[in-house]
């Protein structure tokens, strides 16, 4: 499922537990920098095989999963 692959590639970016990271859970709350981010964007296009844009709708990771979904449902 996306949520699960989304909080376990956080939770490595982040350093961590995956436990610690909900579908609301906020990036701004991980304490991940923008070089995180962009490491993060690489490994979700890698594994999901889409391009994923981090813009200011971006918040949570509810979110992000819902951005990734809707690039799924495009191909």
């Amino acid at each position: 499922m996306i949520l699960e692959k989304i909080v376990e590639l956080l939770a490595e970016t982040a350093g961590c537990e995956a436990s610690e990271i909900k579908a609301e859970t906020k990036f701004a709350d991980l304490g991940i920098d923008s070089l995180d981010i962009v490491e993060l964007i690489m490994n979700i296009e890698d594994e999901f095989k889409v391009e994923v844009e981090m813009d200011q709708s971006l918040v949570t990771v509810a979110d992000l999963v819902a951005k990734i979904e809707e690039q799924l449902n495009k191909a």
